[in-house]
């Protein structure tokens, strides 16, 4: 049976080694799956990167497929940046980046790797704090390591 609940939430992405620092405090929705496995549901409102202020009228819908073996993580955009990565601990994961409609290549994914150095997930009967730890690979360039940290409060 699939229950969920509205809880508040805080996700974080810091890169160890680069500039890189995002925070998103707001509400979510958390569908539990089965006893180890979830789905985590929020939106936040986009940034305008040309003017950098934040546009509550387009947001971004994240989605989290959650449980304590892998990680997906998906960010849909209303034609704006889109993302998807994928990860598990001790193993290369598929990260893909669509670029903006009026792009280029329009359609056409940024493929990269990431390789998860730690995972780790705590909480029960739900999770209350899922730690994500891993590097970024184009090719044999690395592009830095990076923590994804997500606070489910009760």
């Amino acid at each position: 049976m699939l229950t969920h609940h509205r809880k508040p939430v805080c996700l974080s992405l810091i890169s160890t080694d680069l500039p890189v620092w995002s925070v998103v405090e707001t509400a979510a929705t958390l569908y539990q799956k089965d006893s180890e496995r979830f789905h985590l549901l929020l939106t936040a409102p986009s940034v305008d990167s040309s003017k950098e202020i934040i546009n509550p009228y387009s947001p971004r819908v994240l989605w989290l497929e959650i449980s304590p073996y892998q990680v997906t993580m998906t960010m849909q955009g209303n034609g704006q940046l889109s993302y998807r990565h994928f990860w598990e601990q001790g193993v290369y994961g598929i990260t893909r980046y669509w670029l903006p409609t009026e792009s280029l290549q329009p359609n056409q994914p940024i493929r990269l790797r990431n390789f998860t150095n730690n995972l780790t997930l705590n909480g029960h009967p739900l999770p209350e704090n899922l730690r994500v730890e891993y590097e970024l690979w184009a090719e044999k360039v690395q592009l830095g390591c990076y923590i994804l940290n997500l606070e489910i409060r009760n």
